[in-house]
């Protein structure tokens, strides 16, 4: 197993999913060959630089997706149709993403060894 694909669908506040699947990923990444991202549903509200936390008494971890570059990591995937549901099509994003169509993403998250949910 050398690929690892780590899909969020989940919005980055009210669970821990989105913390702890960045945790994950910094855990594993010196293990595995390649790592990509995939941002679905809900899980593409963890791409916006403007998350203001401290309202909710949260710590806001999604910073640190930047620095995913530092630890060789650089394939990031969004759902285009998972965006427009949300009205978020022309934001700015904290990654620097692809932009795929539904189909198109599921036939790229089919070439991973692995799949880990978030």
């Amino acid at each position: 197993m050398n690929t690892v694909s780590f899909v969020f669908s989940h919005a980055p506040h009210g669970t821990s999913f989105g913390r702890e699947g960045l945790d994950a990923i910094f855990s594993i990444s010196s293990i595995f060959q390649k790592i990509s991202l995939f941002f679905i549903g809900d899980g593409v509200l963890q791409l916006f630089k403007s998350h203001q936390s401290k309202n909710i008494l949260a710590r806001d971890y999604t910073s640190s997706f930047s620095i995913l570059s530092f630890y060789d990591i650089k394939d990031f995937y969004c759902c285009k149709e998972s965006l427009i549901e949300r009205g978020l099509i022309d934001n700015n994003f904290i990654l620097n993403i692809d932009i795929l169509d539904a189909d198109v993403l599921r036939l790229k998250l089919d070439s991973y060894d692995a799949i880990i949910n978030f």
